[in-house]
């Protein structure tokens, strides 16, 4: 691992994956910036990062090991630039790449949603974008305190340089996938549950232990694989499960799906999806490119997709309440 010299990775919009992502290569010894907001500068220069795991491990890295800075200009001696802002954030990042990193350096997306690469690539043209995928939740603790509450490996883009590999540490693993466009979009399918997760206001797990959410999610899990399908586009599933069985999955009996979840995914018992965060905290979620995305190629393709559009109008009011995640039952949102 060449992890010495001016190999610098900058996470780009560090916020909760970045600063797991971050905090796990500083832990393995690679130099690491952050460009964040100062709120969350001046919490990590109090209290170093913590970044912890569903598996009760933990890593301390003091601040004076990290970059920390709002200045862009830390991107000019990046080797490899994360990009993990909201995906609304991503045209404006783009920019400040564009303008301070070396033409040199390797941009990886590591975001929600399946339009960043695109954009990013249009705006840094002749430069090497590669995609990503994270599969796991981390929730912020407070205090400089990062938490992965869900299991899987990310996956980038295979490319010539063995990217993936190079930032390939212990207890982080990355993969590399040569069809990384049907890798997203299989995390988006699985990603529709964000919404419900944040409507429900309950833990995943709870959730997830609960046949009549498993059959709302199963049925918004239909809709989005038509609507992906109608594009021609054969979805890779995050999980270890093909993409096309998880509809059926979830609609087993509840001991009948523990007992397949407890073999292929280790979630926390509080873990809760990135969106009920952006509700409790005030922030604007990523609905128009979950969902959103869902309704947007049904309504190109001619199809109904009634529940994402539910879903998505239900978000939209818990943003404009401003009250946090509201609480409601499968039913509930079933019924609108």
């Amino acid at each position: 691992m060449d992890n010495a010299e001016g190999s610098r990775i900058v996470v780009a919009g560090a916020g909760s994956i970045g600063c797991f992502v971050g905090g796990m290569l500083a832990a393995s010894g690679y130099r690491v910036a952050l460009l964040a907001r100062p709120r969350l500068i001046q919490e990590i220069a109090g209290n170093g990062l913590r970044v912890s795991s569903f598996d009760g491990s933990e890593r301390r890295v003091a601040a004076d090991r990290l970059i920390l800075s709002d200045d862009p200009s830390i991107l000019r001696d990046a080797r490899t630039v994360l990009v993990t802002v909201k995906s609304a954030d991503t045209g404006e990042i783009a920019e400040l790449i564009a303008r301070h990193a070396s033409t040199d350096a390797a941009v990886v997306s590591l975001q929600n949603g399946v339009g960043n690469l695109s954009l990013l690539r249009d705006r840094l043209a002749g430069r090497k974008v590669l995609g990503g995928m994270v599969p796991f939740n981390v929730v912020a603790l407070g205090d400089g305190r990062f938490h992965r509450s869900t299991s899987g490996d990310i996956v980038i883009a295979q490319d010539d340089a063995g990217t993936a590999a190079r930032l390939s540490v212990p207890s982080l693993a990355i993969k590399a996938s040569a069809n990384i466009d049907g890798v997203q979009w299989g995390k988006l399918i699985v990603n529709l549950n964000n919404a419900l997760n944040a409507l429900s206001n309950i833990p995943l797990r709870q959730q997830l232990a609960q046949r009549g959410w498993r059959q709302l999610f199963a049925d918004q899990m239909v809709e989005g694989l038509a609507a992906v399908r109608a594009e021609g586009i054969v979805p890779v599933s995050p999980t270890p499960l093909p993409s096309g069985w998880m509809p059926h999955l979830l609609r087993l009996p509840d001991a009948l799906f523990g007992m397949l979840l407890g073999r292929t995914m280790k979630i926390d018992p509080e873990a809760r999806s990135s969106m009920w965060e952006d509700l409790q905290r005030g922030r604007r979620t990523e609905i128009d490119y979950l969902q959103g995305v869902i309704t947007e190629i049904a309504d190109r393709r001619g199809l109904q997709a009634p529940l994402s559009r539910r879903i998505t109008a239900l978000i939209r009011k818990a943003e404009a309440d401003g009250k946090g995640a509201p609480g409601l039952t499968a039913e509930q949102i079933r019924v609108g």
